[in-house]
């Protein structure tokens, strides 16, 4: 029997909720979907510069389980880049220590260790919870 499957730390999440590609509207785009923990994979490999061991041991799980991970999402980057399909940055089996929330009227995310009831930025009510630690 297979181990249970361990949530993957994410000290950071995006900044924003994806990409796509230029000229293109939205609801003319196939979508490939970049989970949250293969996010911070690519955030510390390649944005940090951190080595696989380093990395693994940031999102407290195994360096294979790490490898997977990351390969996963250059996969889902290199499909999105080839293929002209927008890249949405959403779900998966994460955890964090912050509140996370995005402003409907500024659109920035804002994060903070406890509930936030406006944004940080603009101080605008109109914020939607995307993560809650447990």
């Amino acid at each position: 029997m297979p181990n249970q499957r361990r949530n993957r730390k994410i000290e950071s999440p995006p900044s924003i909720e994806g990409f796509k590609p230029y000229g293109v509207r939205m609801k003319n785009l196939q979508k490939v979907i970049l989970l949250f923990e293969e996010y911070e994979a690519i955030r510390l490999i390649d944005y940090e510069d951190l080595n696989q061991e380093e990395a693994a041991a940031r999102m407290d799980i195994s360096r294979p389980t790490f490898t997977r991970v990351y390969k996963k999402a250059r996969k889902a980057i290199a499909q999105a880049l080839v293929e002209g399909k927008a890249i949405l940055i959403e779900g998966g089996t994460y955890v964090s220590e912050n509140y996370w929330v995005r402003c409907g009227k500024c659109s920035k995310l804002g994060t903070a260790p406890g509930p936030l009831k406006s944004c940080p930025h603009c101080h605008s009510s109109e914020i939607k919870g995307i993560h809650q630690p447990e």
